[in-house]
């Protein structure tokens, strides 16, 4: 499975960005898709993920109410829709896809996805 995120940048405080995903190689109906950010200096951290069938999804605490997650299958991407950043959601995000569970499952852990893109450096000012 390949995956290219894009639609980081730099946004002040209170503003939104959308992130994207087009991921090939594999059946949409396989795969559960996550996304996942990294600041410096801190480990790697759950942000949000979808099932395939985008039934189930899950959030981390500190983006619950503000971040959405969604997928057009028909396209292969998946969204996180970000809004109210904070500057501690400064981080390169990353997107990644489990194929363990049939895309079933809408798992959180680093160690859960098999797959990974390359990362998007979001940057919130205050």
């Amino acid at each position: 499975v390949q995956l290219q995120a894009s639609g980081g940048g730099l946004v002040q405080a209170g503003g939104s960005l959308r992130l994207s995903c087009v991921y090939s190689g594999r059946a949409p109906n396989s795969l559960t898709m996550g996304w996942f950010r990294q600041a410096p200096g801190k480990e790697r951290e759950f942000v949000s993920s979808i099932t395939w069938s985008s039934v189930s999804t899950n959030y981390a605490d500190s983006v619950k109410g503000r971040f959405t997650i969604s997928r057009d299958n028909a396209k292969n991407t998946v969204y996180l829709q970000m809004n109210s950043l904070k500057p501690e959601d400064t981080a390169v995000y990353y997107c990644a896809a489990d194929s363990r569970f049939l895309g079933l499952r809408a798992t959180t852990g680093v160690s859960d996805y098999d797959y990974w893109g390359q990362g998007t450096q979001v940057t919130v000012s205050s």
